[in-house]
């Protein structure tokens, strides 16, 4: 199944690209140049999405093995 997401990219002082996708708690990333920043969001994304649907399965089980109170990021 494909999905698509907004990514917010913007450029900080230092001359990094910063991304972020809004609708995924915590999840964002940088890098110095644009490709490498779209190859580390993408990563970003999948790990965020994992995170998630563990935390899913945990809360469905009754239990919370995972970091329940914690988010995801990709540096």
């Amino acid at each position: 199944m494909s999905r698509e997401f907004n990514v917010i990219i913007e450029r900080d002082a230092d001359g990094y690209f910063v991304a972020s996708v809004p609708t995924l708690k915590g999840c964002h990333t940088q890098a110095k140049s644009l490709n490498e920043l779209m190859e580390r969001i993408r990563e970003a994304i999948v790990l965020c999405l994992e995170f998630e649907e563990n935390l899913e399965d945990s809360l469905d089980n009754g239990r919370c093995t995972a970091n329940c109170s914690g988010s995801m990021s990709q540096f």
